[in-house]
């Protein structure tokens, strides 16, 4: 094999150079693009120019899911094996494209190909989904390989529908709102508003309308923001958490790809209410059309003096980096987001201290997610008082919700917090595709928690969920009928946390593998005495005990499913 041509990154390393080691992701992006793979001269290569130890790059290379240090296919299919995908025949269209070695291009040409399962991938509304060379694709079972080709590169157009449509107002219709559009329907006026107030009162307006993280950890953002704000040491950092990588959750990427600078408004608000002149919008890997959305929508807020020196003509400056993962769920979660940006394996931090104080570069840092930020321009075009009167008293304002699996119609729905898991399933979905009766919701994704039937008449607020045992987490809801086997949802589950568990915790390390491997044998019907134990002890174990919400939350719906339906974790009986 031919040594690769070194000539060919170096205007890439060239500009990246000064920035040291927080390049290392972009920088290996790059490469990757031009070579296929990572090879040993490239990384060696990268880590002289960035001066960073080879062993460090290549710790980094092999963290993350998207990056290969070997020769692979010219063109990539990535298969989502997510529940939502599962149900809909994922399994069966990957042995279907497993038996195709090349890949037909535009131009008639035979190329290689490699075909990956993944977890999920964001298009759970499209069921089962794939991406061929990071461009989202949408399969049938029955689904032809010519039929699968010839799909690829069409953005899937997700329904978007609800009993509210103020964050969502601009999407559903497949394109993106320009800047020009934005402007039009009112954009960047809360911006103008915030400029017009100090940064105190910002943040006292935020703290009033009672916005808490739509993420899934719920904490107050006014709050989040007045700790960054009060908080000592510059420069302070603002940083947009876009990694949605939760099984069955798309909202993120649906409000990225259609109304971008809704989102860069309330970061850019964000940034002037706790004094941060530099901005992060960390996107995961697997969204490479969110990811290109958001590079026009900045620079067309740059051009615009949205973004940039003096915003507005106004004394305050602020601009945006924008960050591309590369295949990890742990860096959904914060500090493992920050060490990301900063060049290095995403290894969650031992809090305290918290980001507020010690964050992005060790600086007083405000990480939120994209509905949080979504939630900003509304409630200051408001005003907190008539943003509160949307929801219930203790979870106010608009709440996104994803729904996938065996509805009749999955989409993204926007209702106000309180409305009943019956009517969003129901009412809003269309109820199941079938006569099969409902069996059971999974809510908050593979973090979440299951609901039964008798869940149907629960509240979807905070309060509501907290008083029948179950979690909102990220807004995720995956139905199942009644026919479904639930061991296998379970498996699924097990299986994910433990490809996704980082590793440096002992309880989370372990524990996922044990709960997979006792699952893989519920599943196999080989489930053996004393295995329910074994699950329950690894649980509680896990979630009293890991350093992050991955481990925290890796044994949650297993143990909700222990407490409904315990006849599914009998022993084989012997023959």
């Amino acid at each position: 094999m031919s040594a690769p041509d070194l000539a060919l990154l170096q205007p890439v390393l060239s500009e990246l150079a000064p920035q040291g080691r927080t390049a290392l992701l972009p920088a290996l992006h790059a490469a990757q693009d031009l070579y296929g793979y990572i090879p040993e001269p490239v990384a060696e290569e990268i880590a002289r120019t960035l001066r960073i130890p080879l062993a460090d790059v290549f710790g980094v290379l092999e963290f993350y899911a998207l990056f290969h240090t070997e020769p692979v296919g010219k063109v990539i299919i990535h298969v989502c094996n997510d529940p939502a995908c599962a149900l809909a025949g994922a399994d069966t269209v990957l042995k279907q494209l497993s038996r195709h070695a090349e890949y037909a291009l535009e131009t008639g040409e035979l190329v290689s190909v490699t075909i990956e399962q993944a977890p999920c991938l964001g298009l759970c509304d499209h069921a089962p989904a794939l991406l061929i060379q990071n461009t989202p694709a949408t399969a049938s079972p029955e689904s032809t390989w010519q039929e699968l080709v010839a799909k690829t590169g069409r953005r899937p157009q997700t329904h978007v529908d609800g009993d509210l449509r103020l964050l969502t107002k601009r999407c559903g219709s497949g394109q993106t709102t320009s800047l020009e559009a934005y402007l039009a329907d009112g954009g960047y006026t809360a911006l103008k508003k915030a400029l017009a107030m100090s940064s105190t009162s910002v943040i006292e307006e935020i703290k009033a309308s009672g916005l808490v993280g739509r993420g899934g950890a719920a904490f107050p953002t006014g709050l989040k923001w007045e700790s960054a704000a009060q908080a000592q040491g510059s420069p302070k950092y603002v940083v947009c958490n876009a990694d949605e990588a939760e099984p069955g959750t798309f909202k993120d990427r649906v409000l990225m790809e259609d109304d971008p600078h809704q989102i860069l408004e309330g970061m850019i608000i964000s940034a002037y209410a706790i004094g941060a002149e530099k901005g992060y919008f960390y996107i995961r890997g697997e969204y490479l059309n969110a990811y290109h959305t958001i590079q026009r929508a900045v620079e067309e807020a740059r051009t615009a003096n949205l973004l940039g020196a003096h915003i507005l003509g106004s004394d305050f400056s602020f601009d945006i980096e924008i960050r591309r993962g590369a295949g990890a769920y742990i860096c959904g979660e914060e500090t493992a987001l920050f060490e990301s940006i900063e060049g290095k394996r995403g290894f969650p931090r031992v809090k305290p201290p918290f980001p507020t104080t010690h964050g992005l570069f060790g600086k007083p840092t405000v990480i939120n997610n994209v509905e949080t930020l979504a939630n900003v321009p509304l409630i200051l075009n408001l005003g907190a008082k008539e943003y509160r009167k949307i929801g219930t008293e203790k979870s106010p304002g608009p709440k996104l919700f994803c729904l996938s699996g065996d509805v009749h119609q999955p989409g993204l729905y926007e209702v106000p917090f309180g409305v009943t898991l019956r009517h969003l399933i129901f009412d809003l979905g269309g109820g199941l595709r079938s006569d099969v009766p409902f069996q059971a919701a999974l809510i908050g994704g593979a973090a979440g928690t299951f609901a039964t039937s008798d869940h149907l008449d629960t509240p979807l607020s905070f309060e509501g969920l907290r008083s029948a045992g179950l979690t909102l987490g990220s807004g995720v809801i995956t139905v199942f009928d009644a026919q479904r086997d639930l061991r296998d949802v379970l498996y699924r589950l097990a299986r994910f946390f433990a490809e996704e568990s980082c590793g440096k915790c002992y309880p989370c390390q372990i524990g996922t593998q044990r709960q997979y491997e006792i699952l893989a044998r519920l599943r196999n019907g080989q489930f053996l005495p004393g295995d329910i134990e074994r699950l329950q002890d690894v649980g509680w174990t896990m979630t009293d005990a890991s350093l992050c919400g991955l481990g925290q939350t890796a044994a949650s719906a297993i143990l909700s499913a222990l407490k409904y339906w315990p006849h599914l974790f009998q022993p084989a009986q012997p023959a």
